[in-house]
């Protein structure tokens, strides 16, 4: 017979099984679970939170994780835009520090060498930032190039050409060139506050009509913050200069040239080339016109220079020609900077 402690015997069904005694000083480890309602929390972090390009477009254009610019390329192209206005305004002290020291050669060489600097300043700040064109500008260049030179020297040109000229050296103006490429940094700053604020209209605006509503006032605040910003420029550079005052031509040139750089800057150059190209043909327009006149039977095709000339001076060439131009693109580029296409490259 066996006893019932027998190891060979299989414990009974109903007689629940015994732990193993533990030694001594050894605490019974808790076994109870824990509730959902204390279950400690875990933060969620970068490897929990859903991907950027997972969450939706709204949430994105709020997060400031996903919508900083990169602070560095910033500072780049802020910088950029500094140069051509800090050239010219070195070029401008040292002409007035060597005023009555230096030769005609050696002060035409300084303002030669001013100019390329600027020249060179203004390359390097249009190849970066909000003001660069992603797919180039064509023309553009060369025509800028004739309207900045026509807003130095082309007052001084068409004085002598209706006088019966020209019969020499004719003198320019510089004030204006120094005021727009000081203004050269506020644009810069203008063309990206509108950029930013459109790419966050889109992340927001469900339709296209929704996104255009949204941009249309964006643009126009763009267009008189840089207004507001150029008009003491021009003023403070003319009388920095010796100027007989701030035209209307500088101006309107100014607005020119923001408006054709920002188009250019959200891929549609042209518009802004074929303003330029029209401002350009009005201004070679009037001297030939004059100088025409003086040929046998041509008399009339001078009328409507001189009669120009005789309301506004000299310098309303220069203010209807970029004045027009201006005009055209700026009721023009609401409707083109309202479609989303033209905002589907990356922000400066």
């Amino acid at each position: 017979m066996t006893r019932p402690d027998d190891p060979a015997i299989p414990a009974a069904p109903d007689r629940p099984a015994t732990a193993p005694e533990r030694p001594a000083g050894i605490a019974p480890r808790a076994t109870a679970r824990r509730s959902p309602a204390t279950a400690r929390r875990v933060p969620a972090g970068p490897a929990t939170a859903p991907p950027p390009h997972h969450r939706d477009p709204r949430e994105r254009a709020v997060d400031p994780s996903v919508a900083v610019p990169d602070t560095a390329a910033r500072a780049t192209w802020t910088l950029l835009a500094l140069l051509p206005g800090a050239a010219c305004l070195a070029t401008a002290g040292a002409l007035r520090i060597t005023e009555g020291v230096l030769g005609d050669g050696a002060r035409a060489l300084v303002t030669v060498a001013g100019a390329l600097l600027a020249c060179l300043a203004l390359r390097a700040c249009l190849a970066h930032g909000p003001l660069r064109a992603p797919g180039g500008t064509g023309r553009a260049g060369l025509y800028a190039c004739w309207l900045l030179s026509y807003a130095v020297y082309g007052e001084g040109l068409l004085d002598q050409v209706m006088t019966g000229g020209p019969d020499g050296w004719w003198g320019g103006d510089p004030a204006p060139l120094l005021g727009l490429a000081v203004a050269v940094a506020p644009a810069a700053g203008c063309a990206h506050l509108f950029t930013l604020r459109a790419h966050r209209e889109r992340a927001v605006s469900r339709t296209p009509e929704e996104f255009g509503t949204g941009v249309r006032p964006l643009l126009l605040a763009a267009v008189a913050l840089f207004l507001g910003v150029l008009l003491p420029l021009l003023h403070l550079a003319d009388r920095a200069l010796g100027g007989g005052g701030t035209g209307f031509a500088a101006v309107a040139l100014g607005l020119l040239f923001f408006l054709a750089r920002l188009l250019a800057a959200h891929g549609l150059p042209e518009p802004g080339a074929v303003a330029l190209a029209a401002a350009c043909a009005v201004e070679a327009a009037a001297p030939a016109l004059a100088l025409s006149a003086r040929l046998p039977g041509l008399e009339p095709v001078a009328q409507p220079v001189n009669a120009l000339v005789s309301v506004g001076g000299t310098g309303a060439v220069g203010a209807l020609a970029c004045g027009t131009a201006a005009l055209g693109l700026l009721l023009y580029a609401p409707s083109a900077l309202s479609r989303a296409l033209a905002h589907t490259h990356p922000r400066p």
